[in-house]
């Protein structure tokens, strides 16, 4: 296990995690596909990891105005038990058939939101109310994601992000209440998978160096989000996510 491959990693996309919202995904890939990871614990690292960028990215953008903590919050209520959901659906279906599931939302969600036309900056955001039928409209999308993202793997925002905005919330508040949401997600699914994976002291060595560049990583990114054009950031969202869906779904 490379230690310094470890910690470059977690580091990059830490800061990709602060910028954009997503990029998590890479965590489990790599630790998987490149250091020969068992699926656990690539898992209990990923999201150990995940809390941390989602804790870190969402105080900042707390600060910088872009997060909307009632639409977040309804939204995480659901998260939280959809991913403990997932913990347990992890262990019934296979690994290959959740990442499918996952990534065709994925490219549906980036087709959508090339094609949505942007709203006009003086344009009332009347399809981001969370009141009513709204409300559970939030918590059933945010059960449904947090089950998703904690079977499957993904850190939350590479999924939740672009339905936020399919939604109509603006980029960068997308950004800042996925980033919210995905602590509601990586807690629960961090917990599962490192208690399954307490007999394994080796792990633990290199959990707290990893989680350190990250956090490094996911404070540099997110203080320096302001400086990309919403618009942008939107499209390097949906262009990412349908490029990623659409090879993961090939390959």
């Amino acid at each position: 296990m490379s230690m310094a491959a470890i910690l470059l990693l977690n580091l990059l996309v830490g800061a990709c995690i602060g910028l954009t919202g997503i990029a998590g995904f890479l965590l489990p890939m790599f630790y998987t596909g490149f250091l020969g990871m068992a699926a656990g614990e690539s898992l209990a690292l990923s999201f150990s990891a995940f809390l941390i960028s989602g804790v870190l990215g969402s105080v900042t953008y707390y600060r910088q105005g872009n997060l909307k903590l009632r639409p977040a919050l309804i939204l995480s209520a659901g998260s939280l038990p959809g991913a403990l959901a997932g913990v347990w659906v992890n262990l019934l279906i296979p690994e290959d058939v959740m990442q499918k599931i996952l990534y065709l939302v994925v490219l549906l969600s980036g087709i959508s939101i090339l094609l949505r036309r942007d709203r006009r900056a003086d344009a009332p955001e009347k399809q981001v109310e969370t009141a009513g039928g709204k409300a559970v409209l939030f918590f059933l999308l945010g059960a449904a994601t947090g089950a998703v993202c904690a079977a499957s793997g993904a850190g939350g925002p590479v999924l939740v992000m672009p339905l936020l905005t399919l939604l109509g919330f603006p980029a960068h508040t997308a950004v800042g209440i996925s980033l919210f949401n995905s602590i509601f997600i990586a807690l629960p699914a961090a917990g599962g998978y490192l208690w399954s994976k307490a007999e394994d002291p080796g792990m633990f060595l290199v959990l707290i160096p990893a989680l350190i560049a990250h956090g490094i990583g996911v404070a540099a990114g997110s203080r320096n989000a302001e400086k990309i054009n919403p618009a942008m950031l939107k499209r390097i969202v949906a262009v990412a996510s349908i490029a990623i869906a659409a090879v993961k779904l090939i390959l």
